[in-house]
């Protein structure tokens, strides 16, 4: 029977999705529920899993685009198993092949060689067409010029001094470096990241405001408490994105505008703070969601972004997973960056930027103290937003941040992290 796999709905609104790449080849037999192919939505890449055993007849290009319920291929369930690799004997000759014409090639290798040693130019020929005299190679040498990019005007082609002392060098002249190039076509989640990243710079009033935070405090207590947060909670690690994912829910609370989006003339507003956590993914940045995130404690967000992050490492993230989100978190410190402007992620109307740490000098109580630092950037969207919330959003972000114990923690941090 020839069974006709169509193209299953991968999540809600998605009604198109591209062939990223095929993991078999036509003619192959394929097991029930082996992944035959990568597809690509405009959210995420998912696998598609056989339907049946048999052998598989590929309908579908890579790179092309197919309608939810196209039939992408077709599986004939009565096609017999291969019975299995070929034998050793078979393959032996042919690996051992290249072994023995490598060595009946040794010794034509190594003749050339010594005719060589035998035949050294002759010094008339030192000076044949490009070669520079001496004196011409010093100066182009000097002025970072390739003698193959001049003509010379000695005897035979020969570049003299003179060449050597006219020549200019010339802008983007290539100096024997590679200089190749190669044209890809964008996956579908690549082109739909970029159309919504544009279209977030076009069509919101977004502006940025920073700040910075002294990070003495955040560490201080995880110097104290990780080592018996990992070994209560299962090798679970305390990192600083629960941390600041905690101040962030903290601020929403104070200053709900930040935690609204704009729908057309309305405005929309939410009671609760689903946390969109920038991870880096197979297949570019991805942008998770961590539900209720306000009622979730160190360990429980911590426990969530761990399994959100593999998911995304393994390339088993999900439309659901990234779906929804009032309020995104971006870390790119993790990569060295020591400030930037994050763009919004839309619909939403604010994303926090994280950056690296760096010990400076700053201000305390009159007296100069080196403290690690980190500067930290809101970008948020002006037409629902205004400064006094964004900059006093951004503000509560810092106070939660540099004083953790009391106001993320409620002046008990053991029992904050569960210890």
């Amino acid at each position: 029977m020839i069974l006709e796999m169509k193209v299953p709905s991968p999540g809600e609104s998605i009604t198109e999705v591209e062939i990223a790449t095929w993991l078999v080849k036509d003619g192959d037999y394929v097991e029930k529920d082996q992944a035959i192919a990568e597809v690509d939505s405009d959210k995420a890449t998912l696998e598609l899993p056989a339907e049946a055993a048999g052998i598989i007849t590929l309908k579908a290009e890579e790179g092309d685009a197919v309608k939810v319920g196209q039939v992408v291929c077709l599986i004939d369930t009565e096609g017999a198993k291969p019975a299995g690799s070929a034998p050793a004997a078979e393959v032996k000759p042919a690996a051992e092949a290249p072994k023995e014409e490598a060595k009946a090639e040794t010794p034509k290798v190594e003749e050339p060689k010594k005719v060589e040693s035998q035949s050294a130019p002759a010094p008339a020929a030192t000076y044949a067409t490009g070669t520079p005299s001496p004196a011409a190679k010093k100066i182009l040498d000097e002025k970072n010029i390739a003698p193959s990019t001049l003509s010379g005007t000695g005897k035979d082609g020969r570049i003299t001094k003179d060449d050597a002392v006219n020549a200019v060098p010339s802008m983007g002249t290539p100096t024997g470096g590679n200089r190749g190039s190669e044209r890809t076509k964008l996956s579908m989640l690549r082109r739909k990241v970029a159309e919504r990243l544009v279209a977030a710079k076009n069509e919101t009033a977004m502006l940025t405001t920073f700040n910075e935070v002294n990070m003495t405090p955040i560490n201080a207590i995880r110097n104290e408490y990780k080592d018996a947060f990992k070994a209560k909670h299962g090798g679970l690690g305390l990192g600083y994105m629960s941390f600041f994912t905690k101040a962030v829910t903290r601020a929403l609370k104070l200053f709900p505008d930040v935690n609204s989006m704009i729908d057309g003339n309305e405005k929309i507003s939410y009671d609760f703070a689903d946390i969109s956590i920038a991870v880096s993914g197979p297949k570019g940045l991805m942008v998770p969601v961590v539900r209720n995130a306000e009622t979730l404690s160190f360990r429980g967000i911590e426990t969530e972004i761990k399994r959100l992050a593999l998911r995304a490492r393994d390339g088993q993230i999900t439309v659901d997973d990234m779906t929804g989100g009032t309020f995104t978190i971006t870390n790119g410190g993790v990569f060295g960056s020591m400030l930037s402007t994050p763009i919004i992620n839309p619909p939403q109307s604010g994303i926090l930027g994280m950056h690296n740490i760096i010990e400076r000098p700053i201000a305390v109580n009159g007296k100069v103290e080196i403290h690690p630092m980190m500067y930290v950037a809101l970008s948020y969207d002006h037409r629902i937003i205004d400064g006094r919330e964004s900059v006093g959003f951004l503000v509560a972000v810092k106070e939660g941040l540099e004083n953790p114990g009391e106001l993320l923690m409620n002046n008990d941090p053991k029992k904050a992290l569960e210890l």
